[in-house]
Order: C-alpha cells, then sequence, then structure tokens
C-alpha cells in the first residue's frame, strides 16, 4: 500500500531525471563543488516540476508535504532532490506554516552550502513576517549557533523584506558576527546590509558609519549606496 506523498515523491524524482543533462550536470557540480551528482536540471525546472507534480499529485494535508519534503531531502541521490524539497515547502499551503520550522532548520545544518542554505531563506523570512514574536528568538539563537550555516541564515533572513524589516533584529545578528572569521558569514553580512539599501540607505550609512565589519562585508555592503 502506498503510503501518503509517496505519488508526489516519485513523480518528482521522474520528471527530475528525465529532463537531466548529464554534461550540464557535470558543470554544476564543479561549480558547487560539491560531492553529491547532479542531474543538470536548472533551477526554475526544478521548481516548474515540482509545481506540475504537485498538481496531479496534491499533498491532503501540511503533514504529508512535511513528509514528502523530508523524504526527497533525506533520501537524496542527486542535488535537485534537495532543491525539489526547499521547492516543496513553497507551495501555498506551506507559506508561513510554523510546523515547518524544524524542516528549515534540518535543511540549513544538513544541506551545509550556500545554495542550499540560500535556498530556505525565502522560507525563513516568510515565517519572521507571519510569526515575529515566534521567529525572533529562533534567529537570535542561530546568530549565536556553533554552525555557521545557521549564523548565514540569521543574517540573510530578512532578505526582501524590505520596509517590513525588523532592522533592531537584523543590527543584532550582525553585530554578534561582525568579528566571523568565516567568509559565508562575511558575505553574508555584506549581502543583508546591501539589500536593505536598496529600501533603506540612510539606516545603512548609519550602520556602516557606527560598526566595525571586516573589508569584505564593509564592501559589500557599500556597493549600490554611491549611485
Amino acid at each position: 500500500m502506498a503510503t501518503p506523498g509517496s505519488g508526489l515523491v516519485s513523480a518528482v524524482r521522474a520528471a527530475l531525471r528525465a529532463d537531466g543533462d548529464p554534461e550540464r550536470g557535470r558543470g554544476m557540480q564543479a561549480y558547487l563543488k560539491t560531492d553529491e551528482p547532479c542531474l543538470g536540471v536548472r533551477l526554475p525546472d526544478v521548481r516548474r516540476h515540482v509545481r506540475d507534480a504537485a498538481a496531479a499529485h496534491p499533498p491532503a494535508t501540511l503533514a504529508e508535504l512535511d513528509r514528502s519534503a523530508r523524504t526527497l531531502w533525506r533520501e537524496a541521490a542527486a542535488r535537485e532532490e534537495r532543491h525539489a524539497a526547499i521547492a516543496l515547502t513553497g507551495l501555498p499551503m506551506a507559506r508561513g506554516a510554523l510546523e515547518l520550522l524544524p524542516l528549515y532548520e534540518e535543511m540549513i545544518t544538513t544541506g551545509a552550502w550556500w545554495d542550499l542554505v540560500d535556498g530556505v531563506q525565502p522560507r525563513v523570512r516568510d515565517l519572521l513576517l507571519a510569526h515575529p514574536a515566534q521567529l525572533r528568538p529562533v534567529l537570535q539563537g542561530w546568530a549565536r549557533s556553533p554552525d555557521r550555516w545557521l549564523r548565514r541564515g540569521a543574517v540573510t533572513a530578512q532578505l526582501g523584506a524590505r520596509q517590513r524589516t525588523d532592522t533592531a533584529l537584523l543590527a543584532e545578528v550582525i553585530e554578534v558576527n561582525a568579528g566571523d572569521p568565516e567568509f559565508f558569514v562575511r558575505k553574508a553580512i555584506g549581502w543583508a546590509l546591501r539589500d536593505l539599501a536598496k529600501t533603506d540607505p540612510e539606516w545603512v550609512r548609519r550602520f556602516l558609519a557606527e560598526h566595525e565589519l571586516s573589508p569584505l562585508s564593509r564592501r559589500e555592503a557599500a556597493k549600490h549606496l554611491d549611485r
């Protein structure tokens, strides 16, 4: 007897393999510097395949969607299956669902590389916007985690929040990581500030004037301030 969600998982896997390009896959694997095989399916196409599979095999409940995403993630034989798991959590029924926070944390800590961690970022942002009281302490904890990818996730969590950015939270998660030697955290600090500069350049200018940051963070943050 098929378990709930197995049809969706099978459909996603079949679509990804049918659309694979081995030569492109080798190039993707080299670019990502990963030992995980890549099928050679572009990310927009991964998302399209997930939408099509979900339309044909719609999850009946959020729990079923969670289970399907975990199966794709944990049993992934190719990188694209992990990106498909992330894409599955972007379906309308999953947006802003606090119940998926443990899954997102698992994806960040076990994905442990920039493409996967950054793929989860919009989900964390949506949770923060929908549930600020619950997410604020979570991100404060991530910012102080020994796991560099959780620290990166805390810093980048508000990318795209624009006028809804919690600047006090952003300042805090950056300040506790300002001296972090990790490249991916320093880069994230600059990225987060650069993104906010699109809507609040004066806040970013003040922050840069008042804080010591790594040259990488400062350079990334200031990229568009003088334009």
